[in-house]
């Protein structure tokens, strides 16, 4: 078969994006040396941006988005046929064709062999989302912020970053309190393992600097938030920030930095060095991963996924959305 179903964001007359399920020809993917056929792919924040016509993430349409894939080799310099594959990030889904499409085509670098204790399934339960929370309690353990060095805050806990960050965090052993703005989902998030749950407004503000109350925080959500994480963090702590659901921008004083020591460091889940990808993906497959992974997640069809879409835009979504392109049973 040279054509395969893909759904398809593109921009109409009046200069709106709609999307669309279209048959797509293989010969038609860009000329990298490694084809893939997709079993399953996850819907990320950027993926939906890139779904309604975000040019600062996909710069032509039409397009398919899926920034992340998990698949079987069908042609590869580096890998046998049928080899049980992931790709995520680098620049698969924004500029080039993605996991919404039932094939890619990528450079044979991008590929990860499937990690052992792992099916196609559960990598894309994990997908961009996992690897990034996976690089930021990588990096709060590479800062000395240990278990017993006091509680982790996790702001947009119910987000697919904030939820894998819960749930890893717990596994390895450290009590986190989850920050969200959904209340509904508060009694989710205490059965996922949070030691407390806090509405996304509590968090205090105002002063320049606060109480010191995190040993560590991932932060998913930037703008205000972020802000006042970085003011309540203790004395040498250390702050990750991978998101802007909330905003791309803050405005801080220097006070948390020169009078406690705090490191804000930023996480970047799309041009990570694959030693470092092999390294994340060997713990979220081995000691890291976490009993309750099934329950985090959803399974869709390309039907289905234009709502999920919509969804998460509108902030409505929770957890984790698995795009499958198998046939139903």
């Amino acid at each position: 078969m040279r054509t395969f179903r893909a759904l398809v964001a593109f921009e109409s007359d009046d200069g709106s994006f709609v999307r669309r399920i279209m048959e797509r020809n293989i010969d038609d993917l860009p000329g990298h040396d490694t084809l893939i056929r997709v079993r399953y792919s996850s819907l990320n924040y950027k993926d939906a941006l890139s779904a309604s016509g975000n040019r600062g993430i996909t710069k032509q349409y039409p397009h398919t988005p899926g920034i992340d894939a998990a698949g079987l080799i069908v042609e590869s310099p580096e890998f046998p046929e049928g080899e049980e594959v992931i790709v995520a990030g680098h620049d698969l889904g924004m500029n080039i064709p993605g996991g919404f499409g039932e094939y890619v085509r990528v450079p044979s670098s991008w590929v990860l062999k499937r990690p052992e204790g792992l099916s196609l399934e559960q990598c894309m339960v994990y997908g961009t989302a996992g690897f990034t929370a996976g690089l930021s309690v990588s990096k709060l353990e590479a800062c000395g912020v240990r278990p017993e060095s006091g509680e982790i805050l996790v702001t947009g806990a119910t987000g697919g970053v904030g939820l894998l960050a819960l749930v890893l965090l717990v596994k390895i052993g450290y009590r986190v309190v989850a920050s969200s703005g959904k209340k509904e989902a508060f009694e989710f998030l205490n059965s996922m393992g949070a030691w407390d749950v806090i509405p996304r407004d509590s968090l205090p503000s105002g002063k320049p600097l606060l109480k010191g109350r995190w040993a560590g925080v991932i932060d998913t959500v930037g703008g205000e938030i972020l802000v006042n994480a970085l003011k309540s963090t203790q004395y040498g702590g250390a702050v990750t920030c991978c998101g802007m659901v909330a905003s791309s921008e803050f405005c801080t004083s220097i006070f948390p930095f020169i009078l406690r020591g705090i490191g804000l460091h930023g996480i970047d889940a799309a041009q990570c060095a694959m030693d470092l990808r092999k390294e994340i993906w060997e713990k979220l497959s081995g000691k890291w991963k976490p009993d309750n992974l099934e329950r985090l997640h959803v399974l869709c069809t390309l039907e289905d996924l234009d709502g999920k879409i919509e969804s998460m835009l509108s902030g409505k979504s929770t957890g984790r959305v698995v795009v499958s392109h198998q046939a139903p049973p």
